[in-house]
């Protein structure tokens, strides 16, 4: 693929997992690639985002599972936040470097600062200019901050993964994912938690009879739920800040987490000098993720797309633009099946078509279960717990959507049956091993 005209044969802007998962193979196989990046190598997911949060959870779900088998195991647990924190920077501190070594070990260029389209085949980088055959935009996405006033006195979710403190009371104003998985990481860890909502529901993309199980869990455990909250002033006195929603109702807080969603990097990077289309949702692009500009491709959270906004997502984008550019393949993106999960205590994860869809259209069937009555999750005395599994007509594997406290797991192994559309010929030749998770979740088909 070499090309003497151009300083590299794809230059990436941006180095998280839309880019670095692909572009270190493709490297690998002799193509000249440079990445533009000017933050951390690696991007959100594992600087400030998946790897910084499941470490600070981790203690959680621990307690969790103390708690469970209360009586058995003798003896109360406490986070200790400090600890919490520190052993965070010990779990991620060396990734930037790590997989910054992974893309210099195949000669990719890092290039240190901020990238900005010059035209279709050149990017700027401070005083310096840098030219591409192909250029991939994956820039992500940054936390969206509410349009009021005092609005600098909220937080956001790296904020909070770097408390080294945590405050006594903590205020959180969104419905999501960051949302609520922090609300459950800060109550366990022994601050007094609100949660406020625009509207009447949480985690609005999952089965909502699940999510209501978590939200009731939480706020036995002491989380408060303010619905049809419409925020509208931040404020502070000495050191504690009010927060103004509805007619002039208040909350004092020490601490205020804007959880609000997340917004698109499409802005400073030059996509309307050069004329590459994109919204308020993110890049457009066609089916082998190619911008209005056709050799100027993107990938990751910054596309527009009805695929969540994932890291395995973005990796599996990553990898197909790989093969694209070595010539493996012309074929347009296939997107596979693609898992969800919030991590909160209990987990609710979801693959294939959701229990919604399949209530709806006949063609469907729904088998359900109640995991506490199972055997296996008796050993752990899990008091939480449902799934729902849905088949076609010809009784394959169609969608499964899980809230326990081991629901990753569960749905991760029945990903390929999901995926490949297992019968049940094929699933009889699964044999797991057992006693495990997987062997329990195979069982229930």
């Amino acid at each position: 693929m070499a090309n003497t005209e151009y300083d590299y044969d794809v230059l990436y802007i941006g180095s998280g997992h839309g880019t670095f998962d692909g572009a270190i193979p493709l490297a690998a196989r002799g193509v000249k690639v440079g990445v533009i990046e000017s933050g951390l190598i690696g991007g959100t997911c594992p600087n400030r985002g998946c790897n910084a949060k499941i470490t600070l959870d981790a203690p959680v779900a621990l307690t969790r599972l103390a708690e469970n088998l209360n009586g058995v195991v003798n003896g109360n647990l406490s986070i200790d936040w400090k600890a919490n924190e520190q052993h965070k920077h010990a779990v991620i501190d060396g990734l930037p470097n790590m997989i910054g070594g992974l893309m210099k070990s195949v000669n990719i260029d890092l290039i240190s600062g901020h990238g900005v389209l010059k035209d279709r085949h050149t990017v700027t980088v401070g005083n310096d200019s840098k030219t591409a055959e192909k250029i991939v935009i994956s820039t992500g996405q940054h936390p969206h901050r509410l349009d009021i006033p005092g609005t600098d006195l909220a937080h956001d979710s790296e904020d909070f993964m770097n408390l080294t403190t945590l405050p006594k009371n903590i205020t959180i104003i969104g419905a999501g994912y960051i949302s609520l998985e922090f609300a459950t990481i800060a109550n366990a860890a022994g601050s007094n938690v609100t949660v406020l909502t625009h509207g009447d529901h949480v985690l609005r993309k999952f089965y909502q009879p699940f999510v209501k199980q978590v939200v009731a869990d939480l706020e036995k455990r002491g989380v408060v739920f303010i619905n049809n909250a419409k925020v509208t002033k931040f404020g502070q006195t000495d050191r504690h800040y009010n927060i103004e929603y509805n007619d002039n109702q208040t909350i004092t807080t020490d601490w205020i987490l804007d959880a609000t969603g997340r917004i698109p990097n499409t802005q400073g990077i030059g996509l309307d000098e050069i004329g590459i289309n994109y919204n308020a949702r993110g890049i457009e692009v066609n089916d082998h993720l190619q911008t209005s500009i056709d050799n100027i491709y993107a990938s990751g959270d910054v596309l527009d797309k009805d695929q969540p906004k994932l890291t395995p997502t973005a990796i599996f984008e990553s990898t197909y633009l790989m093969h694209q550019f070595a010539g493996d393949s012309a074929d347009p993106i296939n997107y596979p099946v693609i898992p969800s999960v919030v991590f909160t205590s209990p987990r609710i994860a979801k693959a294939g078509v959701s229990i919604e869809d399949a209530q709806q259209n006949g063609q469907y069937e729904v088998k359900t279960n109640h995991l506490p009555d199972d055997w296996y999750r008796q050993v752990t005395k899990e008091g939480l717990g449902d799934n729902a599994l849905v088949y076609d007509k010809n009784h394959h594997l169609v969608g499964a959507t899980e809230m326990s406290d081991q629901a990753e797991d569960a749905i991760n192994t029945l990903l390929p049956a999901i995926e490949f559309k297992f019968g049940p010929a094929e699933l009889e030749r699964l044999v797991p091993l057992f006693p495990t998770i997987g062997a329990d979740t195979l069982g229930q088909l």
